[in-house]
């Protein structure tokens, strides 16, 4: 019977998002420039840190990474998106749902564990300044992301294996996007195991790294208060700032949209946490990191200042 209804379920309905027909150009018009802006600014960033020399540290090695993972994170669900709603077809093969699913949770997972590594290189940093060069080697740098990746990857194929395994009454989605929730409420068999693997990853991937994250900034607020001084503070957000920024942007998105209770649908809730996650929150990735980077924006700045300087030549 499970192998009868698996292999009956050959696609899947997107109900996509919740506007209306009138308002489906407008909303391409602006996801495909968000979708644009997020791809543009993160490729722009593994750019500048790959060609300027001083851009060379853990810092931005890490930070090279985490622009990657958001570039392949929002490619996992906008550009079908935008397709959904340029064409109407709402259909998605059996496969390609599962792969979906699959990478959506890969990338999250992989920007939960970089957040972490880049938490303790500032750690490192602050704390222990003079020996930053000794412990934040490129051997560790390397294996820290390695980790990263490997990790996200077992977890991914974890709920993915378990996916496959189970039967499905239904073919409609209420998302705009294969869902692991989504998919598991549709299904006909016992999805406990399932459940059971999402509350432990969910502390393994979510949960244990923010408490890292929590315990690394508590050990560098408590550093700074030692010695306090304007200087030491100016210093302590110059480095940490643009991290910080991105870290509660993320995490705020998870707590604000997810666990605080709404009076509004859930599904319609569900399908906003995942436009923030998906797009809103990459797109504003880029903006952070360079803004508020005294680096980064010299980095910047030097492609226009030559073409400055050979325009008046």
């Amino acid at each position: 019977m499970r192998r009868e209804n698996q292999s009956s379920i050959t696609k899947f309905l997107l109900l996509g998002l919740p506007i209306q027909p009138e308002q489906q150009g407008m909303f391409f018009v602006l996801f495909l420039g968000m979708n644009l802006t997020t791809v543009l600014g993160n490729v722009l960033i593994i750019l500048l840190i790959r060609l300027d020399p001083h851009l060379h540290n853990p810092m931005y090695f890490f930070l090279s990474h985490l622009a990657l993972a958001d570039v392949s994170f929002s490619s996992v669900t906008v550009p079908k998106m935008l397709m959904d709603v340029q064409t109407g077809d709402l259909f998605i093969p059996y496969a390609e749902c599962i792969t979906q699913t699959y990478f959506f949770l890969f990338f999250t997972g992989l920007d939960d564990y970089l957040f972490t590594s880049m938490a303790y290189d500032r750690y490192v940093a602050i704390c222990h300044p003079l020996h930053y060069t000794t412990i934040m080697k490129g051997g560790l740098c390397t294996l820290l992301v390695t980790v990263s990746w490997i990790l996200s990857c077992a977890n991914a194929l974890c709920h993915s294996l378990l996916l496959v395994q189970l039967s499905f009454c239904a073919d409609i989605i209420p998302h705009f996007f294969c869902d692991l929730g989504a998919l598991l409420k549709l299904s006909c068999s016992d999805t406990s195991l399932n459940e059971m693997v999402i509350f432990i990853s969910g502390l393994a991937t979510i949960m244990l790294p923010l408490m890292c994250i929590l315990v690394s900034y508590g050990l560098i607020g408590a550093t700074i208060l030692k010695v306090p001084s304007s200087k030491g503070i100016c210093k302590a957000l110059s480095t940490c700032g643009s991290h910080l920024s991105v870290v509660s942007l993320y995490y705020g998105t998870i707590f604000g949209l997810y666990l605080v209770p709404s009076s509004s649908n859930s599904s319609a809730k569900d399908i906003i946490a995942s436009v923030m996650y998906t797009v809103v929150t990459p797109l504003l990735k880029p903006f952070i990191c360079s803004l508020r980077n005294r680096d980064m924006k010299g980095a910047l700045g030097k492609p226009f200042h030559k073409a400055a300087v050979l325009s008046q030549l």
